[in-house]
Order: C-alpha cells, then sequence, then structure tokens
C-alpha cells in the first residue's frame, strides 16, 4: 500500500488526529455552554431586586395598586406575594426579597450541578471516544 499525505503506516493518519481533536473540542464547548447557562439566575435576581426597590417606592405613592400591577411582568411571581397591596408592605416586600432570594439560589444551585453533569458527560463520552480512535488504529496497525 503506498503512504499518501498525512496517512502514515502505523493507521493514525490525521484523520485520526482530527477525531481525537474533537473529542476534546467538544468538551470544551460544554464548558463554554457553562459559562453562559449558569449567571441566569443571577441576572434575574438583580433583575428582580430592582423590581422589588420599584414596589416599595411605588408603595408610597399616590396609587400603589396601579404602580404595582404595572410592575407585574418585572416582578413575575413575585407579583402575587405583593397584590392586592395593603397592610405592611415593607414587610411583605422584605418578605418576598427573601424569598425570591431562596427561589433563585435554588435555581442557580441547580443549574450550576447540571452544567457540571453535562460537562462531566460529555468528557467521559469524550475520553471514551478517544479511547476508541486510539484502539482503532492499534487494532488496524496489527
Amino acid at each position: 500500500m503506498k503512504e499518501t499525505g498525512m496517512q502514515q503506516r502505523d493507521g493514525s493518519g490525521g484523520g485520526w488526529t482530527a477525531f481525537l481533536a474533537m473529542a476534546f473540542i467538544i468538551v470544551g464547548l460544554a464548558g463554554i455552554f457553562g459559562t453562559y447557562a449558569t449567571p441566569a439566575p443571577l441576572y434575574r435576581a438583580v433583575e428582580r431586586e430592582t423590581a422589588l426597590d420599584a414596589a416599595l417606592a411605588a408603595a408610597h405613592g399616590p396609587d400603589p395598586e396601579a404602580a404595582i400591577e404595572a410592575l407585574k411582568p418585572r416582578l413575575a411571581e413575585s407579583a402575587d406575594a405583593l397584590l392586592p397591596v395593603g397592610g405592611d408592605m415593607e414587610a411583605r416586600i422584605a418578605a418576598e426579597r427573601r424569598a425570591m432570594r431562596a427561589r433563585l439560589l435554588a435555581e442557580a444551585d441547580a443549574a450550576a450541578t447540571r452544567s457540571r453533569w453535562i460537562i462531566g458527560v460529555v468528557t467521559a463520552m469524550g475520553t471514551a471516544f478517544g479511547i476508541a480512535v486510539l484502539h482503532a488504529a492499534r487494532v488496524r496497525k496489527d
């Protein structure tokens, strides 16, 4: 058999190298995905804190019910804890602030766990693929 281009006698030509490189690239891509997915709860918490600050200011305004109703899209599920307006709004907003932080902290923990699992599984798959490629190269050599 005639040797061509990147093909070597031991069966580990450029094609095998590319396959092995792709195994590690996939792991890297999973890691990059994790950097985008895991901060999402933090961004939502910051936005919700701002909305709760606006609700606190609105509670002291001329028409707190309408003002908080207008904030409903930004407050999301926190709006249910604040509407209807009445009672000690400062205490209600403080209680919702604590509950919202707990919910988003749990969401952040879940996102981090999912990201770790994804990276772990993809790493294991990349490792298995790399082993299979090297094994195939050795078998072909024999």
